[in-house]
């Protein structure tokens, strides 16, 4: 274990916070910075800034733990039927900006997740072409594959099962999953598998973002 002689007993700044995210640092984080700082130290400015910075990393990641999916989720969610006709979800995608949606069975449970990926590869695309790819392709070939959307429901090219979280999920593993899965929205069900919320990786960012300026001194 670490030994102290201090001198003097510099303030923390206390109940700071960054965009309503309460980043203070516990008597709990402070001695996690002690114990992971090995030796004798003579505390002087510099190694306070150094215990500051350790302290502040526990308190990071026990924020990690006790921010929840329901702290960050958009309640309001766009939702698709798996019955709406293709034409009509890319123009509701395109009008609400943005670039998936969850899908709904008649009872309002999700049963998988529509996005521009899962268009592009009925068009021959696959996943993740390029502008200029679309481009190339749609200049050298007449109708550019739209003929495949036609006539076609949203259930016919939908991603399922829909991965799904719960407003109980903490942040670290929500990003966990993002990287796992591989994907950029996870739409959050209550019990009976009713979407309540969404969180997206632009929401997971900004989370970081926050978190992440507390950080500097």
């Amino acid at each position: 274990q670490s030994q102290w002689a201090i001198k003097g007993e510099p303030k923390m700044q206390e109940n700071s916070k960054i965009q309503s995210v309460p980043v203070e640092i516990s008597e709990e984080d402070v001695v996690e910075a002690m114990k992971a700082i090995q030796g004798y130290l003579d505390i002087t400015p510099g190694d306070f800034k150094e215990i500051y910075q350790v302290a502040y990393s526990s308190a990071i990641k026990r924020l990690l733990t006790s921010r929840k999916a329901a702290d960050l989720m958009t309640k309001a969610v766009q939702l698709v039927s798996q019955e709406m006709d293709l034409v009509k979800a890319a123009a509701l995608l395109a009008e609400k900006q943005i670039s998936g949606a969850p899908v709904v069975d008649n009872e309002g449970k999700i049963v998988g997740v529509v996005s521009e990926k899962d268009f592009l590869k009925e068009m021959g695309f696959g996943a993740t072409p390029s502008f200029m790819q679309i481009a190339t392709h749609c200049l050298n070939n007449k109708g550019c594959m739209i003929g495949n959307l036609r006539n076609r429901t949203v259930g016919d090219i939908m991603t399922r099962p829909a991965i799904t979280g719960v407003p109980e999920m903490t942040i670290g593993d929500i990003s966990a999953l993002f990287v796992d899965r591989r994907i950029n929205r996870l739409p959050i069900v209550n019990s009976d598998g009713r979407p309540v919320g969404i969180v997206t990786r632009t929401d997971l960012a900004h989370s970081y973002s926050v978190l992440g300026e507390g950080l500097k001194l």
